[in-house]
């Protein structure tokens, strides 16, 4: 079996760290050699996909309150130690539930389990409650103010751990040491890539329908820790982060006027990308971050072009009558798709990333739009307007079209860093209010974010460093 390796978090804000209940109180501030990480146990034979989810319908994980050793004022949510480990069990219990693949008992109806249990879980217990896989944890408050938080997975027919992890957090951060634990939990046991901690930007709009104020807003991945960016007093559309989640490029209408800019969420500084001379739609980034990809109106044709994402020299990529708009790069970066109306309706249509070889791959009844290739590779999600508008997947030579919506107006697709759930957003007939949608590659699975106002144009973002 393959050690699990500990990695150092970005700007030491979160540290992967191991401190089992029984070691010194002090937590370890860099990351364990890969000789001190725990052993991956044998997955008791369990097997299942993500786009398969039958093997897991019936797979009981229960997640106790994560206990402390002692009850320290923490100043985060529940006030200490002891309120805040429900929270984080909580957190982890609703990633894995909204995931849809896993049926999780959560803590709130379940009974609470000791600290020194943590690591010697009373296997004949949960047994008993029909528990297969049990998540346990700990929550630890350090002498300088930062949170140490354990995480650990076992199979409860077994009676052997298959993972744990750790993670030292200050206490504004905690939820993401619980979203870092649904993420080891869901890909121990699906064998995916973890989403759970990543950051959504979107649109936030409100006022009358003929006046709408739009800023950019970002929030975590299940709809937490909101807030905005920008102030409304421009016009802010569709968001997209940077591939190494540093920066997100939007579109900004100041007095009238298109501009391309660059957030960096870091300083809260932003950098000017480009200033168009026509109406400009869908900035997108390169895999590699280096370029930003954006469609300009001049003279009755829009048409794809690609600029330095620093800023400079634009090349234009189409160049036929009509309009050509809503490029996303292939994962490696080697392909472009985009929607087209040249041959009468919109249609979408793939290109290499240079121009050359465009080629259309729709042909099926009604139009398509805002293609997106998922981070995988192996499918693309568009709007289909076909009678209503509804999201839908097709391989990249446009067969096999799937549709994973059925609502009067969903638009806008974009994908979860694992390429395994869309979001998108929804018009209500009538109202005309929009809101955020996941919904998984089965089309089953739906969930919609709360948002303090109306939302639209979301963008996930990578997984957190």
């Amino acid at each position: 079996m393959k050690p699990m390796i500990l990695n150092r978090a970005r700007r030491a804000v979160l540290y992967l760290a191991l401190a089992l209940p029984g070691l010194p109180a002090h937590a370890q501030q860099q990351p364990l050699p890969a000789s001190s990480a725990p052993q991956a146990a044998d997955s008791g034979g369990l097997t299942g996909s993500v786009t398969d989810d039958s093997a897991w319908r019936d797979l009981g994980i229960a997640i106790p309150a994560f206990p402390t050793d002692r009850s320290v004022a923490t100043g985060a949510d529940g006030g200490n130690t002891e309120a805040l480990g429900r929270n984080l069990a909580r957190v982890v219990f609703s990633d894995l539930k909204n995931n849809g693949l896993f049926k999780p008992t959560g803590p709130d109806s379940l009974p609470g389990i000791g600290y020194a249990e943590v690591a010697a879980p009373a296997f004949a217990g949960w047994r008993a409650r029909s528990a297969e896989m049990l998540v346990q944890g700990f929550v630890k408050g350090g002498a300088n103010g930062q949170l140490t938080v354990g995480c650990y997975l076992y199979d409860v027919a077994l009676g052997k751990e298959l993972a744990r992890q750790g993670y030292v957090v200050s206490p504004v951060e905690w939820r993401r040491a619980a979203h870092k634990c649904a993420d080891m939990v869901y890909s121990r046991l699906s064998g995916e890539s973890p989403f759970f901690d990543s950051k959504i930007a979107y649109i936030a709009e409100t006022g009358p329908k003929d006046h709408r104020r739009k800023q950019l807003a970002i929030m975590d991945s299940d709809g937490a820790n909101h807030r905005f960016i920008t102030s409304g007093q421009a016009v802010a559309l569709t968001p997209r982060y940077s591939p190494d989640y540093r920066q997100i490029a939007y579109l900004s209408y100041v007095d009238g006027r298109p501009r391309i800019y660059v957030y960096d969420i870091g300083t809260g500084h932003q950098h000017l990308v480009t200033e168009a001379k026509g109406p400009t739609f869908a900035p997108r980034w390169s895999p590699d971050g280096k370029y930003i990809l954006y469609s300009m109106a001049i003279a009755g044709n829009t048409d794809i072009y690609r600029v330095p994402a620093t800023g400079g020299q634009s090349v234009r990529l189409t160049n036929t009558p009509g309009i050509n708009i809503g490029g996303s790069y292939s994962p490696d970066g080697r392909k472009i798709v985009f929607e087209s109306d040249r041959g009468g309706s919109q249609q979408v249509y793939v290109m290499n990333a240079d121009g050359s070889g465009q080629h259309r791959i729709t042909f099926f009844g009604g139009r398509a739009a805002t293609p997106e290739w998922s981070p995988r590779g192996d499918q693309i999600a568009f709007t289909c307007i076909c009678g209503n508008l509804r999201v839908a997947v097709m391989d990249p030579d446009g067969h096999n079209r799937r549709f994973l919506t059925d609502s009067w107006q969903d638009e806008a697709p974009t994908w979860s860093p694992n390429g395994r759930i869309v979001q998108f957003f929804r018009t209500e007939r009538g109202t005309g209010h929009t809101s955020i949608w996941q919904v998984d590659l089965t089309g089953r699975n739906e969930r919609r974010l709360k948002t303090p106002v109306d939302a639209s144009d979301p963008a996930w973002g990578p997984v957190l460093p």
